[in-house]
């Protein structure tokens, strides 16, 4: 009695398999199951194949042949189960199917003498191998697998052997296991897995899109298996070893997994389509298919709506592109177009998916999916008719060819066409068959540089006929080259340029030059003719593009013809390649129009061959789908890609980072002053790039213009009771949102002038004015008003014109009255539209103004934490960069080493530290360790660890910012340090590409806690998205939030001895010592004098209770030295400069003479004369800005002019100047105690320009022009505040602006708005008046440029063409979304 009853398996008839449990496991029938189901597709395939299923390119012995290729399963820890088991129940040895259940298995009673308490027994006859594990307490299940032999070896050890299967049918395959030869030293480490549905054509099957290699055994008895990321759907099956146990050979075991395959298919010949109707309308719209296509060119499929919409999938030079119509031409009112996929053409099979969701088709190319939007109004979309294979309307807009392939399993809405074509259920066009026949072709790689093909040429004519089919993406490449008999030369037929061109050398003399064709690096497969005719030789590209020239040379090979390349060795052939490698494919090779069987190449019959892949075209697209983000645009060869990122504002490999900073506080923290810049607010993320102006004050301004920032004013119509005004902004709406959730406070100035016109209609009626925000949504509140509240800013200040009101609009007064203010709360900004009601009644007028958007500060700039322990970190959800990462933050540290931040996978992990710099003999042996001079980038993304380093000249732990940027892509991974150059190395040609990480992300630490960073790190940006560090450290033990202390790092910045104040968030520049203003204390203050123009600047008396610290403020101030400097343009002499007087008769002057030269005059002892000190300095009158500094120390002192050779100078006086009383500039109007000569200079003034005058800490002329109400200045006569000190002329728009909203709460009574225009008329007139003024004043300014260029002497400081990255945008822009826009609202609205 056998112990195994065999139950057939129901699953090949499609029906599950049931379960039939025993009552419990001690029993002694007991059940053992095989699952086969289709479900898990996990199926041995090879197993049970015959002998006849396998072919190899050769075999050492028989009993190395192919067919023992058949894994075996052993392991270690069954073998030694099996003694156990056998000794326990018997087996009849009889033939068992691959599934079965199998009932009735005979256990002894005893059941402790069995051993189910582990998890695994096995089973060994000489037929196969049982495998039992209880998974379950009510069953037992059973595998079995044959008992494979030896394994397969081959006759010789190369990377040209092959390993072949045939599975019978086409077979889903989902994984494949490999095993070394059965008790030998023979294994494979590494190798290809090719796919082909007839043995021919193969496919090389890859992981991640570029992986082409299989890592394989390290012995020969383990079992190393790899599930497929995808399917793959073939009959054939080729393995091909790449590396095997150096001191062993080749030596394989197979399997492979996966089940059967269902597939229906139908061939269409170029004119038959098949024609399927709808039976009526449906709630959905899903159709998926498999294409195999012989041409490059073809409409697979088209659809005609009820409505006029047409759907058309075309294949076009091996792209497959979605069209989507309303409309039979060109001039249809709606046509969208989406492609995927490249080289389709490729006789393999394919899939494609689309389905209509509403107002969008998916349209899916194999693993790549494109999206269709459709407008709302074609979103319903009924079809009445599809037809596959081609257009039923040849001569329509669709006469293009129709489609030469296969179609297999195709479905719309789950219906199976194809069957139903079978079964005559739908129309049939044309000559349809359901089968797919199959054209061979067979193609030859040249893969790599060493690549080449040696054919031996017997023709049995004189003359020469040489043709192929190419596909390449190179350039450049050697086709074909051969010397000709007799030693007549050499002919080279190549690529240059992507051009075909023949040259022919002798002697070192070209007798022959001819090109055809163009762009044949396209990626499509392109035919060659070289022939002669009689005495013409003809060279034509793709059968049309021909050229001929005539020849006296005798155009024939003189023994073998090189194709490709030349072969390295020194038995070359006489093969000389002057052009470059051939990189690509090639097929429908003739020599002598007879085809060259590659077979035979293949198997060293005819020819010699190196590094060439047989059979298979291994071309890949790089560019589809394309790495390159933001619109970069993609090129490549044949191993790589590149992205051209021009004019995306993006950069690096793949166009991922952004160029731009995030924010004008980012900008400003550079040193940047007021201008326009380009925002990128999300850094690498999706958001564009937008130019906005910055106004850099004591805070960093956004300021977002739109198209009607002017005041605007309403008259009332008849018949029409509302205006309606609509702002467009420089940005679109999800620009502007991302700034303002950015931004630390926004604001819009929002007024109405009114004159019985009611707004908001206050205390309880229905307002007759509101506006709409960023999101849609209407607002009945005021500028200056809280949110909801229907009220304007008198209302909440409660000072309304009537007090039982909330605006002062709404007293509805027939005189003038406003309400103004600024709306802040962010998340209603900006007025998108406003609605203007009340200005239809008799003598109703308003006027209204929406300015532009102001924003300030970044919450992420500042963002922030303190990591105080070794021990403590921040942690944040999985980072996810799988193809582009970029990581950006500043750091600070007195610490020597710690890990910035980390994240890890299973295998793969991200990291960023801080380390010390490369350790000296010298320094080893004094015990003294280098300072932390490096920053470590390491990560794995399955190619090993990796590690980027920038080493830097300076230590990092000096408790100032440094800032870090790290980017890995696809193509290569870098390291940025502050402004020091960076490092980058390149990622693997064809490694793995997905970084896959699955913990948390740690920051400030790792998660074993060891090797923590210590000190501050702020800005984290991964990927354009900032974490919020502040938050986190908020609940973090360890670690605080914020991070003082930034004039360390920014206080450099301040220039011209501005003083750096820190914030909490940021600092600022002090400029009250400086003459100078500005947010960096960078901007001149100047000033135009006429002959009247005084400026006096008088020192107080000291007082009992006066501090020492500004001491030079009072009169009996003594000095034994003075730092003078300042700035001054003019034409006049002689010229008194300045002045300083004292009480003690004492004095300073520095003047021109009459010479236009420098002189400067002391006295500093009342009974002694003046001492003169002339600069040697030649006319300086000259209507050029010169800088004058005077340093004095005691009696030596020294006069700097320009850029000239400081000049010095001795006093022989007294070296104390006594009492200062006062400093002037200008003309000195208390001029009794005047001596003669500075009199008579005094009585002609100044003319000119003054510009950063000081006096020690004293700044007499910014006092004037910025303070001049303090009771130490005094000024008489006209002074004019001026540009003029500027030594390079500045642009308007870069000019700092003032931020202050005038009137804010409004008032009452204060006249009728102005406005730029008062009628339609009036705004014709003014338009013209204002385009003649703009053209002469802009003729004006080129003539003063021109003229002032041709004065200047000063060098430039930067060379002319020059601009900084960071450099404020010029006046004029290109660009469309420059905010200098023209307001087209200088106009008046009748209403």
């Amino acid at each position: 009695m056998p112990l195994f009853n065999f139950i057939p398996s129901d699953s090949d008839s499609g029906r599950s398999l049931q379960r039939r449990p025993s009552r419990a496991i001690a029993h002694v029938d007991a059940v053992a199951y095989v699952w086969c189901g289709r479900e898990a597709c996990d199926s041995p395939l090879v197993s049970n194949l015959p002998q006849s299923a396998f072919r190899s390119s050769s075999q050492l012995s028989n009993s190395h042949g192919p067919g023992y290729a058949k894994l075996n399963r052993r392991d270690e820890h069954l073998k030694e189960k099996m003694g156990a088991l056998g000794t326990l129940i018997g087996l009849d040895e009889q033939p068992l199917g691959q599934c079965g259940c199998f009932t009735n298995l005979s256990i002894p009673s005893d059941n402790t003498k069995l051993p189910l308490g582990f998890n695994t027994v096995a089973l060994k006859t000489n037929q196969f191998l049982f495998v039992l594990y209880p998974p379950h307490k009510h069953y037992m299940n059973l595998f079995i697998s044959p008992k494979g032999a030896g394994g397969w070896s081959p006759l010789v050890s190369n990377k040209y052997q092959w390993l072949e299967i045939d599975l019978g049918e086409r077979t889903e395959v989902t994984a494949v296991a490999t095993q070394g030869r059965y008790g030998s030293s023979d294994w494979v480490n590494g190798y290809f897995l090719m796919f082909s549905d007839t043995g021919h054509n193969w496919r090389q099957y890859r992981q991640e899109d570029s992986i082409g290699a299989f890592s394989g055994n390290t012995n020969a008895d383990s079992v190393v298996m790899h599930k497929f990321q995808q399917p793959v759907f073939t009959q054939f099956l080729r393995v091909l070893p790449l590396d095997w146990n150096p001191n062993g050979r080749v030596g394989l075991r197979l399997e492979a997994y996966g089940c059967r395959y269902k597939s229906d298919v139908v061939s269409f010949e170029g004119t038959s389509y098949l024609l399927f109707r709808t039976t009526g309308p449906s709630t959905r719209n899903l159709l998926s298919m498999n294409f195999k296509s012989r041409h490059n060119t073809g409409i697979l499929m088209h659809v005609e709506g009820q409505h006029g919409q047409t759907l058309t999938l075309e294949l076009l030079k091996g792209k497959l592109f979605l069209h989507l119509r309303k409309g039979r031409g060109t001039s249809g009112d709606f046509h969208t177009t989406a492609s995927s996929g490249s080289l389709l053409d490729d006789q393999h099979w394919h899939r494609v998916t689309m389905e209509h969701l509403r107002g969008c088709v998916n349209f899916t190319v194999d693993k790549t999916t494109q999206q269709l939007q459709v407008p709302q109004h074609q979103s319903h979309f009924e079809i009445n008719e599809i037809s596959f294979g081609g257009v039923p309307a040849v001569g329509s807009e669709h006469s293009r060819r129709n489609f030469h392939g296969c179609l297999e399993n195709v479905l719309y809405n789950d219906v199976n066409v194809i069957e139903m074509a079978r079964d005559q259920q739908l129309s049939i066009m044309g000559n349809v068959t359901f089968s797919c026949p199959e054209t061979v072709a067979m193609p030859v790689t040249f893969a790599s540089p060493e690549s080449f093909l040696r054919l031996p040429w017997e023709a049995a004519r004189d003359g020469l006929a040489v043709s192929l089919q190419l596909r390449t993406w190179n350039k450049v490449g050697l086709l074909v080259t051969f010397d000709l008999r007799h030693q007549a030369g050499t002919l080279w037929l190549y690529l240059s340029e992507a051009k075909l061109r023949l040259r022919i050398i002798k002697a070192g003399r070209v007798t022959a030059d001819m090109a055809a064709g163009m762009a044949l690096n396209d990626g499509q497969w392109h035919s060659v003719d070289l022939s002669t005719q009689r005495d013409r030789l003809v060279l034509a590209v793709d059968k049309a593009d021909t050229f001929t020239t005539t020849t006296s040379l005798p155009m024939m090979p003189s023994s073998h013809i090189f194709l490709g390349g030349c072969p390295s060795t020194e038995d070359d052939g006489g093969c000389r390649n002057l052009f470059g490698v051939f990189q690509g494919c090639m097929r429908l090779i003739h020599r002598d129009n007879t085809l060259v069987d590659l077979i035979k190449v293949q198997q060293m019959v005819i020819g010699n061959f190196s590094d060439l892949q047989m059979d298979m075209c291994g071309i890949i697209d790089r560019c589809s789908p394309s790495h390159c983000e933001h619109g970069g645009k993609c090129t490549q060869a044949w191993s790589t890609f590149h992205c051209n990122c021009s004019s995306t504002g993006y950069a690096g490999a793949t166009c991922h980072s952004s160029i731009y900073e995030p924010s004008c506080e980012a900008y400003k923290h550079q040193g940047n002053t007021s201008g326009f810049y380009h925002i990128d607010v999300d850094g690498s993320g999706p958001i564009k790039p937008q130019l906005i102006y910055c106004n850099m004050s004591d805070k960093a301004w956004m300021v977002i213009q739109h198209n009607n920032t002017e005041l605007t004013k309403l008259r009332a119509s008849s018949g029409i009771s509302q205006h309606l005004a609509h702002f467009n902004y420089s940005a679109d709406t999800e620009q502007l949102g991302a700034l303002i959730t950015q931004a630390e406070y926004c604001e819009q100035e929002l007024s109405y002038h009114c004159k019985k016109s009611r707004l908001l209609n206050t205390p309880d009626g229905a307002p007759f004015t509101w506006w709409v925000g960023r999101l849609g949504e209407a607002h009945t509140y005021w500028g200056g008003a809280l949110p909801s509240s229907q009220q304007c800013a008198c209302g909440l200040q409660d000072d309304c014109a009537e007090p039982a009101r909330f605006c002062n609009c709404d007293s509805d007064l027939d005189a003038w009255a406003n309400d103004s203010g600024v709306l802040s709360h962010k998340d209603h900004l900006p007025v998108r539209l406003l609605a203007v009601g009340d200005i239809n009644r008799p003598g109703s007028e308003a006027a209204y103004r929406v300015g532009p958007l102001q924003c300030y500060g970044d919450k992420d700039f500042w963002n922030a934490a303190y990591f105080n322990k070794e021990t403590s970190y921040l942690h944040f959800p999985t980072f996810h960069g799988e193809l582009s990462a970029d990581i950006s933050f500043f750091f600070k540290t007195s610490s020597s080493s710690g890990v910035f931040l980390e994240n890890l996978g299973i295998k793969d992990f991200i990291r960023i530290e801080l380390s010390l710099g490369p350790t000296l003999p010298a320094q080893m042996k004094s015990g003294l360790f280098p300072a932390p001079t490096e920053i470590v980038f390491s990560f794995d993304v399955g190619n090993g660890p990796f590690e980027v380093r920038v080493e830097t000249p300076m230590d990092l732990n000096d408790e100032r910012w440094h800032h870090v940027r790290a980017e890995r892509n696809v193509k290569e991974a870098s390291l940025h340090v502050d402004h020091l150059p960076g490092a980058r190395q390149k990622a693997p040609a064809d490694g793995h590409i997905h970084l896959q990480l699955n913990s948390q992300l740690f920051v400030g630490g790792t998660a074993s806690r060891q090797k923590g960073f210590l000190g501050c790190i702020r800005t984290l940006k991964l990927n354009g998205n900032t974490l919020d560090l502040e938050e986190r450290a908020n609940i973090t033990p360890g670690v605080r939030p914020g991070c003082p202390g930034h004039c360390n790092t920014y206080g450099g910045l301040c220039q011209n001895q501005g003083h750096c104040v820190e914030r909490h968030n940021g600092f600022t520049c002090d400029c009250s010592v400086s003459a100078y203003t500005g947010t960096f204390c960078h901007k001149e203050v100047s000033a135009y004098f006429r002959p009247g123009t005084s400026v006096t600047y008088v020192f107080r008396e000291l007082s009992g209770n006066a501090s020492t610290q500004s001491s030079y403020l009072y009169s009996d101030l003594s000095l034994r030295g003075e730092n003078v400097s300042l700035s001054f343009s003019t034409s006049q002499t002689p010229a008194l400069l300045l002045y300083v007087s004292s009480y003690h008769r004492e004095y300073l002057a520095v003047f021109l003479n009459r010479n236009g030269q420098l002189d400067v005059k002391y006295k500093l002892q009342s009974n002694k004369e003046a001492e003169v000190f002339r600069s040697n300095t030649r006319n300086l009158a000259n209507g050029q800005l010169h800088r004058v500094s005077i340093r004095r120390h005691a009696e030596s002192f020294s006069v700097q002019i320009d850029q000239y050779m400081r000049e010095d100078f001795n006093l022989s006086s007294d070296v104390e100047f006594n009492a200062i009383k006062a400093i002037v500039i200008g003309k000195v109007h208390e001029s009794s105690e005047l001596d003669p000569e500075i009199a008579r200079l005094n009585s002609l003034g100044f003319t000119g320009c003054l510009s950063v005058v000081q006096f020690n800490a004293v700044a007499p002329l910014k006092a004037a022009l910025l303070y001049p109400h303090t009771s130490t200045v005094t000024v008489s006569g006209t002074l004019t505040e001026s540009n003029c000190g500027s030594s390079s002329s500045s642009s308007p728009y870069a000019a700092e602006t003032t931020h202050s909203l005038l009137d804010p709460f409004g008032t009452v009574g204060t006249g009728e708005p102005v406005v730029n225009a008062i009628s339609s008329d009036s705004a014709l007139i003014g338009g013209v008046i204002a385009v003649v003024i703009f053209v002469i004043l802009a003729a004006l300014a080129i003539m003063a440029r021109f003229l002032y260029r041709r004065k200047e002497t000063c060098p430039t400081q930067e060379p002319k063409g020059v601009k900084s990255e960071d450099s404020p945008e010029t006046l004029f822009s290109n660009d469309p979304n420059s905010q200098g826009v023209i307001n087209d609202n200088q106009k008046e609205y009748f209403i």
